[in-house]
């Protein structure tokens, strides 16, 4: 009787477990992925074909134009409108049975690869992108292969789509191969490409760049930068450099290519004009020049102007007076005839006494 009753709990507790298993697969939502332009059938749970059942999508009943078919919902021609939160409910009691997440995308096209070695002769990494997005999560996979072997590929921490890879030799003349795959649930599509080491080299720009003017010298600025942090063995492979600059009122460069010096000073600016100048260096055996530093601003030295200055000082409020002019419209007072008279007489008496004295004569 007692091995008769524990079996029967046992029933019990299995069929509510697989009872609760069911509800809950019901409140959980599943993943479908439908293509763009493509037509997508749900289905209503474990609901018989002859079922009958009804469809809400984010909470709202399903549209009439949707065909229904027994436990199934057919969507043709889905866009990428038709995601979202799907709901089934079995009729006539209305109860739900089950939630399916619809997600509307694309299939993956060939992924755009690059590889670049900025810290030669220590690695490279690797970078891809989609040129068209999917719409639907998409996963990369990465393989990379030189002389026949396959290298270790660790993820970078920093970028999504990169990866870093450590060169197993130097000055190796054996291509490397690389082959990026990315998949998602509505399909997959991979990219390979092959380089050789020397084509992939391609510093970073150079760093803290400054140019400061030349004090009593209105067309010299003096430019210093440093090497690129990332550039692991600057002694045994040195860098050389390319400096360009220019004033503000021209859009001209002018362009000055130097060896390995992190200094240079230019001698042929324009006095007073501001320039801006950038640096961008290359390994000086292989590999490509670097993109263009951090644009800097620099004015040749401008001589200050000497302040004015008076080595004597004047008190006209005591030594002279000033007349106020006269207005122009205020009228002049006529000079009396005999005052004239009396100055002819004055300006011509010595003329007339010296001709009486010669009459005399």
């Amino acid at each position: 009787m007692a091995n008769l009753v524990t079996l029967l709990c046992c029933v019990l507790l299995a069929a509510a477990v697989v009872a609760y298993a069911q509800r809950r697969s019901q409140l959980v939502a599943r993943n479908q992925y439908g293509q763009v332009g493509g037509d997508v059938t749900m289905q209503c749970g474990s609901l018989d074909g002859d079922a009958s059942a009804s469809w809400k999508v984010n909470g709202t009943d399903v549209k009439a134009a949707h065909r229904l078919r027994g436990p199934r919902l057919l969507l043709p021609q889905v866009d990428l409108g038709h995601s979202g939160l799907y709901s089934c409910f079995q009729d006539p009691h209305g109860e739900r049975r089950d939630t399916i997440y619809l997600h509307v995308g694309t299939p993956p096209r060939e992924p755009s690869v690059t590889c670049r070695s900025n810290t030669y002769p220590k690695g490279f990494y690797c970078s891809w992108h989609l040129v068209h997005p999917t719409y639907i999560p998409t996963t990369f996979e990465v393989e990379v292969q030189h002389n026949q072997q396959s290298l270790e590929v660790t993820k970078d921490p920093d970028h999504k789509n990169r990866c870093r890879v450590l060169f197993p030799e130097v000055f190796s003349t054996f291509p490397y191969k690389v082959n990026v795959t990315a998949i998602n649930a509505l399909g997959t599509a991979h990219t390979t490409i092959f380089f050789e080491e020397s084509t992939i080299v391609k510093p970073d720009p150079p760093e803290r760049v400054t140019a400061t003017p030349m004090r009593l010298n209105a067309r010299r600025l003096e430019v210093s930068w440093h090497s690129p942090s990332t550039w692991p063995d600057i002694d045994n492979f040195p860098l050389k450099y390319f400096l360009r600059y220019r004033p503000l009122i021209r859009e001209q460069w002018q362009h000055m290519e130097l060896s390995d010096s992190t200094s240079h000073t230019i001698t042929d600016a324009y006095a007073g004009k501001e320039y801006i100048i950038q640096v961008a260096a290359k390994d000086t055996e292989i590999g490509t020049w670097s993109d263009w530093s951090v644009a800097v601003h620099a004015t040749p030295w401008i001589e200050d102007p000497l302040p004015i200055t008076s080595t004597a000082e004047v008190d006209f409020s005591t030594d002279c007076k000033t007349s106020p002019i006269p207005s122009s419209k205020a009228p002049q007072k006529a000079e009396p005839a005999v005052g004239r008279a009396a100055r002819l007489l004055t300006l011509f008496s010595p003329l007339l006494v010296g001709m009486l004295l010669l009459l005399m004569w």
